[in-house]
């Protein structure tokens, strides 16, 4: 046999060629040019082989593969830039033909002759379940870490390696629709009962089973490349079928509001190639994922939901030179509701905490939060008895200050007050060492203001988790004026060692994601004054992409949370910093009406017992005098709920508040949903072009008011032709460095 740098291959007695795919230097297997073309070569290798009977083909890591490397698909895209300006007519071609190398070889495997089996461990997404899928037989390890999805169309994209086309043929077409239309995962037992994996065995046993598949006789062809061969369901043309296929683009329309061309792009593929040879339905998956690929969104969402987040994720941001640090322990002050999150998630991560609060009975209660999601985990059977109990071991609630003093990090996560905070930093430094980590996790309050209360200024930083923290994926840092690297670098650390995303952000009132999200929350206060009915508000966000509506989005936050801070920043910054029409309206709802949002059941919506799902407040409509639906034009408000946030978003990069677009972008989509098919705040500017941006925000201004004008620093790049990736290009940074 033949060496290879990502595989092993070893032939038994039996003539089953093992072969396990353990990439170098990688924690996970993914997809490159060199990992394709040895796969090729095993191909070639073990057909040659007369010894050989069949391969059974598995990964030497505890998962399977994540599909893509990110240089692979940077390398595409950046390869379509370049073919597009030398010759754009040979682009698509060149395009098409490097879109289906991982199809064409798929089906190399799949016709090779000699049977494979897939031996499933742990996660297997996109193009390592389309290669799962071309080989005969498949078997997974009975395990709770055994995921199977193909999400690509998460990013934009869809099933392109002959995904499209095997899972109609295996399962039914709704199910399939279902799973590659939402990119949901699968549990072993799930995916086997769809009919797209043959057995679930024990771990232990996953490489026995998959060799007893071949000795059994395991036929290697493909149920499509036999003569006879019946789709589930009878295919397009069945009653059943004429049910279905009228409805699914209505369905898609309704869930995404034809935001996601790669969305309606699978059902096309679907539909079109089970009318086909199987052949022909790949070239047609080809010619859709070629067409995909060219298109803003499949770039945008590429870019920052994969490329970027992976970036951010493995410390894109992180100061060079710095030891990575390993926490033994972890403080945490503050054991309500915030501060109890921020300890379990640190447990979940199996390091230990001390959790303080003023009293033994304040700090247990806390304490009885992480009791109250361990105990749910357990009861839906993500977590057993043992590790819920060992989670809870791992925190130690305690009023007393001492207990931190061998601490690595202290998180601060009392209640939003300079006073209060105040005397906790001074407690906390009163016993840790120097070499201790100060973060305060705050929502409002700028982190140079409060640094002055500590005697290590450059110890001292911002991370500012989001709520349910346990759920949410985004962490900003935040830098005061005198944090120092070492600050940053552990902060960064301990994003990680939780499995959070962060982004750095400079110091500002707000930071970046609060001061979007009330752009969008003002924006549905001057539509609600405008007399727009609140349902249109609602229903206009849906459309534009956001995940909940802007009043929705108050009523979670609190409305009397949105009344504190317009009370503060009227305070910091004087009576013009807050629109009096917004107070009045916050005012009204507050103290008039005692509406404060979810958390007292009345907001701008009402919330009856379960299950009985939540309703607009009838009498908002009694607030304004209302405008007729026929008098609203639906598409400007989607253009206004999205232009006010990106046009925050670029005020941030103006202000220095945020220097790399990466962040802007990860962090309005993790941060609180922005439409995840533009790619994020600026990528919705940069992918309609910047020149256009402005126009937009020129015509809007002189219809809704000057918040809308654009900035200076848009102006001078629209009269550039600039782009945001172009002017603060995230990876010219790290040429500099280098």
């Amino acid at each position: 046999m033949s060496t290879y740098k990502n595989f092993t291959v070893e032939t038994d007695a039996d003539g089953i060629a093992l072969v396990t795919w353990d990439m170098p230097d990688k924690s996970m297997n993914v997809f490159t040019m060199e990992v394709m073309d040895e796969i090729d070569a095993i191909v070639d290798v073990t057909v040659a082989d007369a010894a050989v009977k069949g391969v059974v083909f598995t990964s030497g890591k505890s998962s399977f593969s994540g599909g893509a490397d990110l240089t692979m698909i940077k390398s595409m895209f950046s390869m379509l830039a370049e073919e597009q300006a030398r010759d754009p007519a040979t682009a698509a071609q060149k395009l098409f033909d490097a879109a289906g190398r991982m199809s064409w070889l798929w089906r190399k495997v799949e016709t090779n002759g000699k049977p494979w089996v897939s031996a499933i461990n742990g996660t297997c997404m996109g193009g390592a379940f389309e290669l799962s899928l071309a080989c005969h037989g498949r078997v997974a390890a009975n395990s709770k870490s055994v995921k199977i999805a193909l999400p690509e169309v998460k990013v934009g994209i869809f099933p392109g390696a002959g995904g499209t086309q095997r899972v109609p043929r295996l399962a039914n077409a709704q199910d399939a629709l279902q799973m590659m239309t939402t990119g949901s995962s699968l549990t072993a037992q799930r995916a086997k009962a769809m009919g797209l994996v043959h057995q679930v065995v024990e771990p232990a046993e996953l490489i026995n089973a998959a060799k007893q598949m071949i000795k059994d006789g395991l036929k290697a062809v493909a149920p499509w490349d036999e003569k006879g061969f019946k789709v589930p369901g009878g295919g397009i043309w069945t009653p059943a079928a004429a049910q279905l296929w009228p409805a699914a683009p209505a369905i898609l329309r309704r869930e995404s509001a034809g935001n996601y061309p790669g969305a309606l792009a699978i059902l096309k593929c679907v539909y079109e190639g089970l009318q086909l040879p199987f052949d022909t339905g790949l070239k047609v998956e080809q010619r859709y994922f070629t067409e995909i690929l060219r298109t803003t969104e499949a770039f945008s969402m590429i870019r920052s939901l994969f490329v970027s987040m992976q970036e951010l994720g493995k410390g894109a941001r992180r100061p060079a030179g710095i030891p990575k640090t390993e926490f033994s322990k972890i403080g945490v002050v503050g054991a309500g509701f915030m501060g109890a999150s921020i300890a379990y998630v640190t447990a979940a991560a199996g390091i230990p905490v001390i959790l303080v609060d003023q009293t033994q009975e304040a700090a247990e209660k806390g304490k009885a939060h992480s009791e109250k999601l361990v105990a749910d985990q357990v009861g839906k059977g993500r977590m057993t008895k043992e590790e819920g109990e060992k989670l809870l071991a791992l925190i130690t609630p305690t009023p007393d200050y001492k207990a931190l003093s061998d601490a690595s990090l202290v998180v601060e996560a009392v209640f939003e007050d300079r006073a209060v905070k105040k005397a906790v930093i001074e407690a906390v430094e009163a016993v840790i060492p120097e070499t201790t980590i100060f973060a305060s996790n705050t929502s409002t309050l700028p982190i140079t203001g409060l640094a002055e209360n500590s005697k290590r200024a450059d110890q001292f930083i911002g991370v500012h988790f989001f709520s349910p923290v346990e759920k949410m994926m985004l962490t900003e840092v935040i830098l005061g004026e005198k944090s120092g690297d070492k600050a940053l670098a552990v902060a960064l650390d301990f994003v990680a060692a939780i499995k959070k995303t962060p982004i750095v952000v400079n110091d500002t009132r707000g930071f970046y994601v609060n001061r979007c999200v009330f752009r969008y929350i003002n924006e549905a206060y001057d539509m609600l004054i405008e007399g727009v009915p609140a349902a249109m508000i609602e229903n206009a966000a849906k459309m534009a992409g956001m995940p909940v509506g802007p009043l929705s989005l108050n009523d979670e936050v609190a409305v009397d949370l949105s009344q504190k801070i317009m009370k503060a920043s009227i305070a910091d910054l004087g009576p013009n910093a807050v629109k009096p029409e917004h107070m009045a309206l916050v005012d009204q709802l507050v103290d008039v009406f005692d509406r404060r949002g979810r958390k007292n059941s009345k907001g701008f919506y009402e919330y009856p017992a379960k299950p009985a799902k939540k309703f607009l407040w009838p009498e908002l409509k009694t607030l304004y005098p209302q405008k007729k639906a026929s008098e609203v034009d639906v598409s400007v408000l989607k253009q206004r709920l999205l232009v006010t946030i990106a046009l925050e978003a670029a005020r941030t990069v103006e202000e220095g508040i945020v220097t790399d677009p990466r962040e802007a972008d990860v962090g309005s989509i993790l941060g609180f949903g922005f439409a995840p098919y533009t790619g994020g705040t600026l990528s919705y500017i940069d992918g309609m072009g910047v020149k256009n941006f402005v126009a937009l925000c020129e015509k809007l201004a002189a219809s809704y008011g000057p918040h809308f004008k654009p900035t200076p620093l848009l102006k001078d790049m629209a009269a550039k032709g600039e782009t945001f990736y172009g002017r603060f290009d995230p990876y010219a940074k790290v040429g500099e460095a280098a």
